[in-house]
C-alpha cells in the first residue's frame, strides 16, 4: 500500500473529532492536509502523531499502544506517543508530533510539534570519553546510532570488515535479491550521517586482536583505536561446506550487500539456480531468484522445510507456496559435486544450474573474543546487560548469549532485530544505564504473498497448537511445552502478533 492510497484515510482532523469517534478502540486515524496522523487514548490523555512507521511505511492505527507507546503490526517498531522518538529498531527515525486542542467535546489537530529524544540517564558518572564497536551490522550501527541520538560527545569508532556501511540485511535476500527494491533504501543511513555525528567508520577493516591492559583493538593493517568501552558486535558469517566444485565462481553465498550485488549479477542471464538449504535465507533467496524469472531448485537434508524451526504443518504449507512458483524441492538429500553447468545430488540425480547458492546457516564470529580470553559457551557469554565476563567489553547480536530462554536457559538467536535491540540496550549500559536486555525475540520471514511473523523462542517444543486456517492464510500456530507457549508463529495476524510479545513480556 502506498502513501498515496493511506494518506487521507480517516476524518480531517482540522475540523475535530470527538471521543465518540473512537468506537471504544483506543487508536483513531484521521489526517491533517495530506498527512496521516494518528490519534491515541493515554489513560485521560489524547495524543497525536504520525500514523506511519518510518521503518517500512507499517499503518500504525493497526498496531498496538502500550501506555504511551505504540507498536508498529510489520516489523514491531516502536515509538513514543509523546514524543516521536523511535524507542526500539527496526525503526531509527522519529515519527511527526502534533498538537491536539481541546474545544469542549470535540479534539481539533493543525499544528505539528518537534519531535524530542530523551537522553540517557546513567546510574553512573564514569561516563567513557571514547567507545570502540566492532562489527558493522545490525547491533554495531544500532549502538553507534544511539550513542549519538542520546547526545553522547565522546570519541565514537566503528570498525566494520564490509567494503559497504551498515545495510538493511534482511532486504538483501527478499525485495532487493528480487529486484522490487532499489539499492537506495538499502543503506541503514547515507555515508554523510556518520561524518555529521562524528562516527569514525572504518569499511574493510578487520580486527587482528584486543589489547585489554592496554585497552586498545588493533586492525590487521596496524591501526589502533583505545577505548574506555567495548562493543564486539561481529555476528555470524555463512557456513562453508567442502563439497567438490563450491570454489567454482558462480557457487556463492548471502551475508553482505557484495554477496546479493554478486548474486543479481550472477542471477542476469543464468537460466537455473540450485539453492541449497531450506531454511529462512535459503528460501527467501530461492523466492527471489524465482521472481527473476530463473529455474529454481531447493535441495535439502531436512524432511520438509522449515520443520526444525516451524513444524512440519506450517513448513509443509510454505513449501507449497513456494512449488506453486515453480520452485523444484529435493529433500532428504544433499548436493554431492557442483560442475560447471549442474550439480549431482547425493542420490545421483542430475540437475542443470548456472548458479549456486549455498544456504545452510551461518555461525558465530567468536575468534577475536575467544583469543581475548573472554568466556564462550556456543556465543559470547553476557549477562543481563550485555557485559562479557571481562571489565568494559559488550557483546550484541548473533554472538551474544544472554539469560533470556525459558527458565533462566541463555540463548542466542540470529534475529535482525534482536540484534538491533541489543546494540540499542548495550550503548545505553556503556554509559551506565544498567539497563536490563529483556525484548522478547521477533523476526519476520516473506515467502513470495506470504510473510510469516514469529515472536518468542522455542528451540523444541511437545505440542503445536494451530489457531484458524494454515491454508486460507490466517492462523496462529502456538508452540508449546510442558504445558507453556514459548513462541508463537503468525500468517495474516499482524495484531496477533504483537499482542503475543506483549503477552511474553509480562509473563517474563
Amino acid at each position: 500500500m502506498t502513501a498515496q492510497e493511506t494518506k487521507d484515510t480517516g476524518p480531517d482532523l482540522t475540523h475535530g473529532v470527538t471521543l465518540a469517534d473512537f468506537g471504544g478502540r483506543k487508536m483513531l486515524r484521521g489526517h491533517v492536509g495530506d498527512q496521516a496522523v494518528l490519534l491515541a487514548r493515554v489513560g485521560d490523555e489524547v495524543l497525536a502523531v504520525g500514523a506511519t512507521c518510518t521503518h517500512y511505511s507499517g499503518p500504525l492505527d493497526q498496531g498496538l499502544v502500550e501506555g504511551d507507546t505504540v507498536r508498529c503490526p510489520l516489523h514491531h517498531a516502536c515509538f513514543s506517543l509523546r514524543t516521536g522518538e523511535a524507542l526500539a529498531a527496526p525503526a531509527f527515525d522519529p515519527i511527526a508530533c502534533w498538537k491536539v486542542e481541546r474545544q469542549g467535546d470535540r479534539l481539533f489537530v493543525r499544528t505539528a510539534a518537534a519531535p524530542t529524544s530523551r537522553p540517557i540517564e546513567a546510574a553512573s558518572s564514569d561516563t567513557p570519553g571514547s567507545i570502540v564497536i566492532v562489527g558493522g551490522g545490525a547491533a554495531g550501527f544500532a549502538a553507534a546510532e544511539l550513542l549519538r541520538r542520546r547526545g553522547w560527545p565522546g570519541q565514537l569508532t566503528l570498525l566494520s570488515a564490509d567494503a559497504d556501511a551498515p545495510c538493511d540485511r534482511p532486504n538483501l535476500s527478499k525485495d532487493y535479491l528480487a529486484g522490487n527494491a532499489p539499492e537506495e533504501w538499502i543503506p541503514l543511513r547515507a555515508v554523510d550521517f556518520y561524518t555529521a555525528n562524528r562516527i569514525d567508520l572504518k569499511l574493510s577493516s578487520t580486527v587482528s586482536r584486543i589489547d585489554t591492559d592496554a585497552r586498545a583493538v588493533i586492525a590487521s593493517d596496524g591501526s589502533t583505536c583505545c577505548y574506555d568501552r567495548l562493543l564486539i558486535a561481529t555476528g555470524a558469517e555463512p557456513v562453508r561446506l567442502p563439497i567438490p566444485g563450491a570454489d567454482r565462481p558462480h557457487v556463492l553465498t548471502l551475508r553482505s550487500l557484495a554477496d546479493s550485488r554478486a548474486l543479481i549479477a550472477r542471477a542476469t542471464g543464468a537460466k537455473a539456480a540450485v539453492v541449497l538449504g531450506s531454511g529462512f535465507i535459503g528460501l527467501e533467496v530461492a523466492a527471489a531468484l524465482a521472481t527473476r524469472g530463473l529455474a529454481v531448485h531447493v535441495v535439502s537434508l531436512d524432511a520438509q522445510p522449515l520443520d526444525r524451526v516451524l513444524g512440519v504443518q506450517l513448513g509443509a504449507f510454505i513449501r507449497g507456496v513456494h512449488e506453486a512458483h515453480g520452485e523444484v524441492f529435493h529433500m532428504g538429500t544433499s548436493i554431492a559435486s557442483i560442475g560447471a553447468r549442474s550439480v549431482t545430488l547425493g542420490n545421483g540425480t542430475e540437475i542443470a544450474a548456472d548458479l549456486v547458492v549455498v544456504g545452510v546457516g551461518v555461525k558465530p564470529r567468536l575468534e577475536l573474543a575467544e583469543a581475548t580470553g573472554i568466556d564462550i559457551d556456543r556465543g559470547i557469554v553476557v549477562n543481563e546487560y550485555l557485559e562479557t565476563s571481562l571489565a568494559d567489553i559488550y557483546a550484541a547480536g548473533d554472538v551474544a548469549r544472554w539469560p533470556g530462554g525459558a527458565n533462566g536457559e541463555t540463548m542466542r538467536v540470529e534475529h535482525w532485530v534482536v540484534a538491533e535491540r541489543q546494540g540499542q540496550v548495550a550503548a545505553e549500559n556503556m554509559l551506565g544505564a544498567r539497563k536490563a536486555f529483556r525484548d522478547v525475540p521477533f523476526f519476520w520471514s516473506a515467502h513470495h504473498d506470504v510473510t510469516i511473523r514469529y515472536v518468542g523462542h522455542a528451540p523444541s517444543w511437545d505440542e503445536i497448537r494451530v489457531d484458524g486456517d494454515i491454508a486460507a492464510r490466517d492462523c496462529a500456530v502456538s508452540y508449546r511445552k510442558n504445558g507453556r507457549t514459548l513462541a508463537v508463529a503468525t500468517i495474516g495476524r499482524d495484531t496477533a502478533a504483537l499482542e503475543e510479545g506483549r503477552r511474553f513480556a509480562a509473563a517474563g
